[in-house]
């Protein structure tokens, strides 16, 4: 059960990594005229990643991601995976609507980038 709990943190990681890292990289790419920060699947993706974790997270809704590594290693927890991490990492305590307001941000944030650097549906 721990190898798996485990897997779903990594799992769990990259999606965190997909969406934060994602926007710079959407940014500096439309900048140095890299194409696939374009390409209409990975931009929708993206979109879609951190839509889902603010819509999660103003609906007071665990992620189930979180959810399940937590039944595997037996212990439930009551706060997120990304508060949980930098509550380890940087010993912050925030209360829950300040995650909740910074990931609609982060939301708007790529939501705005959709809308300013464009998808491409293919390579022109």
């Amino acid at each position: 059960m721990r190898a798996m709990a485990d897997l779903i943190l990594i799992a769990h990681s990259a999606v965190v990594l997909f969406i934060v890292a994602g926007l710079p990289a959407i940014w500096i790419g439309a900048t140095c005229g890299w194409r696939w920060v374009r390409n209409f699947w990975f931009r929708v993706a993206h979109l879609a990643a951190i839509a889902f974790v603010a819509a999660q997270a103003l609906l007071g809704i665990a992620c189930p991601l979180t959810v399940w590594e937590d039944a595997l290693r037996g212990a439930a927890q009551d706060s997120g995976f990304i508060e949980r991490w930098l509550h380890r990492a940087l010993f912050y305590n925030f209360p829950p609507w300040v995650f909740s307001a910074t990931y609609l941000l982060f939301a708007l944030a790529v939501a705005v980038t959709f809308w300013r650097v464009p998808p491409r549906r293919r390579d022109d």
